[in-house]
């Protein structure tokens, strides 16, 4: 029977975990799963590894290393993961799932709300404080991963490098990914000192007590690695992918609005390396130049939603899905908001489909030989030229922000401040600083940021 003390003694590992037990908890953290990445692994470090001690801080440090790795929210596909060493490949699937499904529900109304209602003078009066905010989190976003990252001027360079592709060759972000992770190959063969930068979270050295899954447990039988289940999940992802996306051609046509976004959001699944920051500006080119779902400023509200939900910051493409499907009017005028959501789960169902795929095949291997993983030069490239990436979207959103109408022509000192946004200047500037300074959290700053453009409007 167990022992209902066990989860408090700390001498002992807790008891073993029930799967409707694993089911609220998962289902929990996709309603309260706020900050980001950071913010996301460091309320599951605290809840699984310190207070409950369903794993240990080794094997949470070696999940988490795995999932650097991959393209994709690391977040999310931790938590695949760990709901996978704890109850298999349905634990998996559960714990993925419940950690996207709340912030897909909560987006698809906030998105309904931002439509119908976004040119409200409250409504717009938020959204005015907020975008400002919204650059400055992607302005300390690019500085936080810059500081981490670049650690000596060979990869100082490749980030410039790709500051200049994309800002001034407008070169597609999945070609600036290819080449920085050749670069780093070669580099990491002839220069390895240069590529060594470390992808730890840690040193796992903390000790919490025993644990469920603790250092030295053998991994259950369904956690080896065996060809027969690389196949066979390798087989059942590959034919959800071309089943969904078959049934869209043959409703709508390959040129159909869902049939295109089931194809552009699997190619941005595979290129999301380092996080969600680095894959906008490639949602941007597509769904703002290429297909025309959106416009750049919707862009920029769309993120400012996704900082203030829970789950994966990459949900923006749910944003971007339903406002695309809402705008080319897929099901007719009379019916928006049901194209709207169509184009929301499509988007969520494409982006987030090869996260699962990647943990169900690879996490065997990664058991197999469970010790301290280290980044790959490649990944190491790949990685700083996300920080040059990066920095090109901060300057998109500032230019939007600070010159919403364009820069009146003939350029020169006098029509540079024509049409400057003075006030919104300020507030992104304070936001920086709150962020940077005073290590406050996005939700708060956002919040601010918010309250301070509806007063403003208010008084203007």
């Amino acid at each position: 029977m167990p022992n209902p003390s066990a989860k408090n003694d700390i001498t002992r590992a807790p008891d073993a975990v029930s799967f409707s037990e694993a089911f609220r908890y998962w289902l929990k953290l996709g309603f309260i799963s706020f900050g980001g990445p950071t913010g996301q692994i460091s309320i599951m470090h605290q809840d699984l590894v310190e207070r409950r001690r369903w794993i240990s801080e080794h094997r949470f440090l070696h999940a988490l290393n795995y999932c650097m790795v991959l393209p994709g929210p690391e977040a999310q596909q931790l938590a695949t993961y760990i709901g996978w060493l704890m109850h298999g490949a349905w634990g998996g699937i559960m714990a993925g799932v419940l950690f996207v499904l709340p912030s897909l529900f909560i987006l698809i109304a906030l998105t309904w709300i931002y439509l119908v209602y976004g040119n409200v003078p409250v409504v717009a009066g938020i959204l005015y404080g907020i975008k400002p905010a919204v650059t400055a989190i992607v302005v300390f976003a690019a500085y936080r991963i810059g500081s981490r990252a670049l650690k000596n001027a060979v990869l100082w360079a490749i980030a410039a490098a790709a500051f200049v592709a994309i800002f001034f060759l407008n070169l597609p972000f999945p070609y600036i990914v290819l080449g920085a992770g050749i670069i780093g190959y070669i580099g990491g063969r002839i220069a390895p000192e240069k590529f060594r930068v470390g992808g730890h979270h840690g040193d796992g050295n903390k000790d919490y007590g025993p644990a469920l899954i603790d250092d030295n447990t053998p991994s259950p039988e369904y956690a080896r690695f065996k060809w027969s289940r690389v196949i066979a999940y390798s087989a059942v992802g590959l034919a959800l992918w071309a089943g969904v996306e078959a049934a869209l051609f043959a409703l709508f046509g390959w040129q159909g609005t869902l049939t295109q976004m089931g194809w552009f959001f699997t190619k941005a699944a595979l290129v999301t390396f380092g996080g969600a920051y680095a894959v906008l500006p490639y949602v941007y080119q597509g769904g703002v130049e290429q297909y025309h779902w959106l416009t750049g400023l919707q862009m920029i509200d769309g993120l400012a939603l996704g900082e203030t939900t829970p789950g994966p910051l990459i949900m923006v493409v749910a944003f971007v899905g339903f406002v695309g499907a809402w705008i080319k009017e897929l099901f007719g005028p009379e019916s928006l908001a049901l194209a709207g959501m169509a184009g929301a789960s499509v988007a969520t169902f494409f982006t987030f489909l090869p996260s699962f795929l990647f943990i169900l095949v690879g996490a065997p291997m990664v058991e197999a030989t469970r010790g301290d993983l280290k980044f790959t030069s490649p990944l190491t490239g790949i990685t700083a030229a996300v920080v040059g990436v990066i920095l090109n979207l901060a300057m998109f959103f500032a230019y939007h922000v600070l010159w919403p109408q364009g820069i009146v022509q003939p350029f020169n000192w006098q029509t540079l401040f024509a049409g400057f946004e003075w006030f919104s200047a300020l507030v992104g500037v304070a936001a920086f600083i709150a962020l940077f300074r005073y290590k406050l959290g996005i939700i708060p700053v956002i919040a601010a940021c918010g309250f301070l453009g509806l007063v403003y409007t208010l008084l203007k």
